[in-house]
């Protein structure tokens, strides 16, 4: 059991004990149905945007003068990083989904207690409610 008493987490999701069944059962269905409308929205933005965030050229092919070269070479590493973003949000966007099915969206991951509606709002793929990402900031 968690030192919380509140269970134990599995896969980094919290334990569907009877503190947490609900929490999206007490969210109105209409509050749901916008936080899954906005992740799927940013879903599809983030695939949509996937080819155009691929290098055009691979890293180390050379053309033009050196200028060029160095020009393309920060191009791509630009890319790479937008890429690399986009990968870490979308899983972070497909995780809120999970929890949305599995009835723990809305539940902060670290303390487990609720996630403010302002924040779900803002960030709807949020892990953690703001208290939890202020600590985490800090150190």
């Amino acid at each position: 059991m968690h030192s919380s008493g509140r269970g134990v987490r599995i896969g980094g999701l919290p334990w569907h004990d009877q503190g947490h069944l609900g929490v999206v059962a007490r969210m109105r269905s209409t509050s749901v149905k916008k936080y899954r409308d906005l992740l799927e929205k940013k879903k599809e933005e983030l695939m949509a945007a996937a080819p155009a965030r691929t290098p055009a050229t691979e890293p180390g092919s050379k053309s033009g003068d050196w200028i060029d070269q160095s020009s393309q070479e920060s191009e791509i590493h630009v890319r790479l990083a937008l890429k690399q973003t986009d990968a870490k949000l979308l899983r972070a966007i497909e995780e809120a989904i999970h929890r949305i099915d599995h009835g723990t969206y809305g539940i902060c991951m670290d303390c487990e207690n609720e996630i403010a509606p302002a924040r779900l709002a803002a960030v709807p793929w949020t892990r953690v409610c703001i208290e939890c990402k202020a600590k985490q900031q800090q150190g």
